[in-house]
């Protein structure tokens, strides 16, 4: 894709790195993401107007610690160095690191002490999210301190005649409160970046790059009816229309009356060639007696993967399977050009075999979930389908923990439905971001009229978030959750409990499994 302004992020692992680049995104700038041990000379580009060291989970002593050629300091470009690239920064020219006593991890209070373009506008104390085990105690030589905290006594510093600048907290999560100004003084004050790039030129760049790859070739889409998998679906139909077949694979885990929504929009509405296919026999005998939610993963993507391989064998061998991949299933499954540390395994990229007779095509693997509904608005999907929550590809199976039967499959089906319907109908649903119910293996005693009962738990989780890489738990109405638990009470046979979580992520994740 050919862009006039560029910011370029290395990246050392951490598990936000993606949401940097996302929040230079939504500044109308693009940003790409490259490996840490990338050569200085495929940086020195005219189009790449500054430069992004991420944070890591890794010391800089580490004997394996990853290191950015130094001859980047040379380029005559902005850095910034997040976390770990501060730290970085500061070992490569000459600073002093050392591990700290008291691991910093969670909010914070920043106190500039010195002007500095970064913080331009800004008050002189302000919350900031910190995430680190070392910490600097010596700056290099020609750096000028410019904020400070309790545990951090250098928690920011710039360069005296160099835009090279490095700060000790995270500004892309959103408990920083100022993070995103933050990012934008670098963007645009510092950098001297245009907001040229739009979310219509990764749409015609991507349907040209689709039909480049592609040519005269069939593709196999695995189509679950989500956001993800249904943008990914129009999008491909754009570019190369009937030489693209989606397949939906009923693994009898899915939502309630899943598949018959799913055969009405896209077969009847959209006119995309789908062909239903259900799987729920494979794939609950496959799972049956597993508990793990990893293996639950990892068997359910080798199931997928080879029951599109089957259809695919019935369509004249498609050469191409398309999925829904986006950028934060890549991250927490570790699999992008870092050294990052794997959170869980997603079934569209944790789960594929080593050999695989499909080349994999996967046009929404760079973006965040709010990026790919704003793809889907200028697509004209309908706005139920855009907005619709998410849904994990191994469906309901992570959302049951313990091992999987068809009895539990139905009872959290109808609970999840209640809660689902009854978000939209008080005009809730829209306000959140993600909200279902979890089945338990457990049991409570209840009492229902006169009579004593011995039954399941279940669990509802609401939470609220713009980019799903940090996500608070939703304040819903207590008189609404009241009527969510007496209504999943008295009509799905099997729960006699019902409670709320109330954990944000981090430190938990949004699904449990």
């Amino acid at each position: 894709m050919e862009v006039t302004d560029k910011i370029v992020i290395l990246d050392f692992g951490s598990q936000y790195t993606k949401l940097i680049a996302r929040r230079i995104r939504e500044f109308s700038v693009y940003s790409e993401i490259v490996p840490f041990n990338t050569p200085a000379s495929t940086l020195d580009r005219p189009e790449i107007k500054g430069i992004i060291l991420s944070g890591g989970p890794q010391s800089v002593f580490a004997p394996n610690a990853p290191h950015m050629d130094p001859l980047i300091l040379d380029l005559d470009k902005p850095i910034l160095g997040v976390c770990y690239g501060m730290q970085l920064l500061c070992y490569t020219m000459g600073g002093e690191v050392v591990t700290s006593k008291d691991r910093e991890y969670g909010p914070a209070t920043l106190q500039i002490v010195n002007q500095s373009a970064l913080f331009e506008g800004l008050s002189k104390q302000q919350k900031v999210w910190m995430s680190h085990g070392d910490r600097l105690v010596r700056m290099p030589q020609g750096f000028e301190l410019v904020g400070e905290s309790d545990n951090a006594p250098i928690t920011a510093m710039h360069h005296f005649s160099r835009p090279i600048i490095g700060i000790q907290f995270h500004p892309e999560v959103s408990h920083t409160e100022h993070g995103a100004y933050i990012l934008s003084n670098f963007v645009f004050k510092i950098c001297g970046c245009h907001a040229s790039w739009k979310m219509i030129d990764f749409i015609d760049d991507t349907v040209a790059a689709i039909r480049q790859k592609v040519g005269r070739q069939k593709v196999l889409l695995g189509l679950s009816g989500g956001v993800d998998s249904s943008v990914a679906a129009v999008l491909i139909h754009r570019a190369i229309g009937d030489q693209l077949t989606c397949v939906f694979v009923d693994h009898g885990m899915m939502r309630k009356d899943e598949m018959n929504e799913v055969i009405t929009t896209f077969q009847s509405g959209i006119g995309i060639n789908l062909i239903p296919v259900d799987a729920s026999n494979e794939f609950l005998g496959a799972l049956a007696d597993v508990s793990d939610p990893e293996q639950k993963r990892k068997i359910i993507g080798r199931l997928f993967v080879e029951i599109f391989e089957r259809e695919a064998g019935k369509l004249d061998h498609p050469d191409f399977l398309a999925q829904g991949t986006l950028y934060p299933d890549v991250i927490e499954s570790a699999a992008h050009a870092g050294p990052a540390q794997t959170i869980k395994s997603h079934h569209n990229v944790g789960g594929l075999p080593e050999k695989m007779s499909m080349q994999l095509l996967e046009p929404l693997r760079d973006l965040f979930k709010d990026e790919v509904r704003g793809v889907g608005r200028i697509l004209g999907l309908p706005e139920n389908l855009v907005n619709r929550h998410p849904f994990p590809g191994p469906g309901l199976a992570v959302r049951i923990l313990g091992a999987l039967d068809r009895e539990s499959i139905r009872i959290l089906q109808e609970a999840d439905d209640i809660f689902i319907e009854m978000l939209r109908s008080h005009g809730l649903y829209d306000q959140v971001s993600q909200a279902f119910v979890v089945l338990m293996p457990v049991r409570t005693v209840g009492i229902m009229g006169d009579n004593r009962t011995y039954d399941r738990v279940c669990a509802i989780r609401s939470v609220s978030t713009t980019d799903f890489m940090t996500a608070d738990w939703s304040r819903l109405p207590h008189e609404f959750l009241a009527d969510v638990s007496t209504r999943i009470v008295n009509e799905v046979d099997g729960i006699n409990r019902v409670v709320y979580d109330i954990t944000s992520k981090p430190p938990g994740t949004i699904e449990w499994e």
